[in-house]
């Protein structure tokens, strides 16, 4: 599968950094990543309308997927800019959604809701601000100055989806879930963002962080601060102790 960039102006920029390697496959990667968000959002939508969820709640879902493939649009145009000239690999396989068999619809709607966003857009709101506070080349700038807005909104959809979730009769058994399950969630996290023996990198280049990339032992720091600072906090409010599920996923 491909995806086409849109037409677009040449760049006003004059002068920039130059884009190494790194640059183009970082960029390239989120091409993907950010397709594969699409296809999830609008996968769980449906689902949501299957369960007859709020409307507000379904808009949402729907806005979101289109700004998903905005954002890998966006990234398209930016792994141009910096010389990348393939396209991303997106193995139809590895796209959408997995039913469990035998369980209630709902059960999986809290899942992703859960992982891809209370965890996963959460996260992804301070390591925007990170990679953007670097990022000096102007193409790239305004493609983070985008997404971090719009991941805004992604975040607050996943909380709102999760107390929307715990008011159903399913409730008691939502809990359960979640409390089996988050320890997985954030092992999960953790191991691609801050897996064991992280070092900070000194030899990180300056352009590559112009062009809005960061050594990992950053998104390792900033995944540590987004448990005290966000995850502890908006999980208490709906009843979980997300400091234990933390420990418990090391």
């Amino acid at each position: 599968m491909a995806i086409e960039p849109s037409p677009s102006s040449t760049s006003d920029i004059a002068a920039r950094a130059p884009a190494s390697p790194l640059v183009r496959a970082e960029w390239l990667r989120r091409v993907e990543a950010e397709y594969r968000s699409a296809v999830v959002t609008q996968e769980l939508t449906l689902w949501l309308m299957k369960v007859g969820a709020s409307p507000d709640l379904i808009r949402a879902g729907l806005r979101i997927a289109k700004d998903e493939m905005t954002h890998a649009d966006l990234c398209f145009r930016t792994y141009a800019e910096a010389g990348g000239e393939a396209g991303p690999v997106l193995p139809r396989e590895t796209l959408g959604l997995r039913r469990r068999e035998g369980e209630p619809l709902e059960h999986d709607v809290l899942r992703v809701c859960v992982d891809a966003f209370c965890i996963g857009e959460t996260v992804a709101v301070p390591l925007f601000q990170r990679l953007r506070a670097g990022c000096s080349v102007a193409g790239p700038r305004r493609v983070l100055d985008r997404v971090l807005r719009d991941e805004v909104r992604h975040r607050d959809f996943g909380w709102a989806l999760l107390g929307w979730l715990l008011e159903l009769p399913l409730a008691p058994a939502l809990r359960e879930l979640v409390e089996r399950e988050l320890p997985s969630y954030f092992g999960r996290m953790r191991r691609a963002y801050a897996p064991q023996g992280t070092k900070p990198s000194a030899a990180f280049s300056p352009d590559d962080r112009a062009w809005g990339l960061m050594p990992i032992a950053e998104y390792a720091e900033v995944l540590e601060r987004t448990v005290d600072k966000d995850w502890v906090r908006l999980f208490a409010e709906h009843g979980f102790d997300a400091t234990k599920a933390w420990r418990a996923g090391a």
